[in-house]
């Protein structure tokens, strides 16, 4: 599948892959300077890009795995979706769960794009919904192990 993009600046990088089995599209920060995560903190960093996501297809932002486990760092609204009519820069909202600061540089690789296929619901209200053993159990209902 092509997805086309645009360069909201000249020099941000083209998005890529990292190995060919790669799920997720690297997404780099696009900062002037460098950005501070002090713990606890929230700060929405662009990424330099804009994408068409095809009709029928969404784009979802995630973490990335070695920034949660080694930094603490993720994404505030993971996964972040990204709608197929939206047109503007893909923004990041990271998110700082360390104890510790956290500096996000030009071109660092804060997030990743996986464009997932979706099928549209249609809604029909109902007066009961079928019976299920689960029922209506949640949180934790149905135990640890």
């Amino acid at each position: 599948m092509e997805i086309k993009y645009k360069k909201i600046l000249p020099d941000v990088e083209a998005p890529i892959c990292a190995t060919e089995g790669s799920a997720g599209t690297d997404l780099r920060a696009c900062v002037n300077c460098e950005v501070i995560l002090n713990p606890g903190e929230t700060k929405i960093i662009p990424t330099g890009l804009a994408f068409e996501i095809p009709d029928g297809c969404f784009g979802m932002v995630c973490p990335r795995s070695g920034l949660a486990a080694k930094y603490g760092i993720s994404i505030l609204n993971s996964p972040g979706i990204i709608d197929s009519d939206y047109r503007g820069e893909v923004k990041v909202v990271l998110v700082n769960h360390s104890k510790t600061d956290f500096v996000v540089e030009n071109g660092m690789r804060i997030a990743q794009l996986i464009i997932v296929p979706f099928q549209k619901a249609g809604w029909v209200e109902v007066a009961e919904l079928s019976d299920t053993k689960r029922a209506d159990g949640g949180f934790g209902s149905t135990g640890l192990h």
